[in-house]
């Protein structure tokens, strides 16, 4: 066991409940679906969280950090990706005609009954979220200790962030499920729709610049 895998929990828990484009999204599809689209949109995270662990594993991490290009082709389609989702999200909640509203839940319904865009946006958004690349890349290898065996301490330090990151966005999606009779009121639902479009657009900013 790495000598450092609790110091390395204990940071990354933080950075896990601190807010970021993934709880920004997590939010705005646990309006549209509640508890299930919440949890779905976790799991999703944490596949691609495995992806990147995976691929820290393998040295593609290290090799992407010695690609500035390839670096900044990541964060630059994350924050188009951002942009997009919080667009979709001020559409929603300024669909305020009575007609753009039974169009709006026809749209909920239609995703609802087909939650793998759910699991696909936690996928994509936690791929393209360059703080989760800077993670692996940067901070991990910190906490590897010179004599440790460098691809066992990384793979356990990577498992140990996903089943982290996993344990975290159950709870998230509970806690959001709770809440979701309030989330579901029409005026409520536009305004924290409206909210969590622009903080998805102003993270995009804060990614690209």
């Amino acid at each position: 066991m790495p000598k450092e895998l609790w110091a390395f929990l204990g940071v990354v828990a933080v950075m896990a409940v601190l807010p970021g484009p993934d709880m920004a999204l997590a939010i705005r599809n646990g309006i549209a679906g509640g508890r299930r689209a919440a949890l779905l949109t976790g799991l999703g995270f944490a596949i691609g969280l495995t992806i990147w662990a995976a691929a820290s594993v393998l040295g593609l991490a290290a090799l992407l950090a010695a690609l500035p290009g390839a670096f900044t082709a990541v964060r630059i389609a994350g924050a188009v990706y951002l942009v997009w989702l919080g667009a979709g999200s001020l559409r929603a909640a300024y669909a305020g005609s009575e007609r753009a509203g039974r169009l709006s839940l026809a749209a909920r319904e239609d995703v609802a009954s087909h939650p793998r865009a759910w699991l696909r946006q936690g996928v994509v958004s936690n791929l393209l979220n360059p703080k989760i690349a800077l993670l692996f890349i940067t901070l991990l290898p910190q906490f590897v200790v010179t004599g440790e065996g460098r691809t066992g301490a990384t793979a356990i330090l990577a498992a140990a962030m996903v089943l982290l990151s996993l344990a975290w966005w159950v709870l998230f999606a509970f806690a959001v499920g709770t809440i979701s009779g309030w989330l579901s009121r029409p005026a409520v639902r536009r305004a924290v729709q409206a909210l969590a479009g622009v903080i998805l657009i102003a993270l995009a900013l804060r990614v690209a610049l």
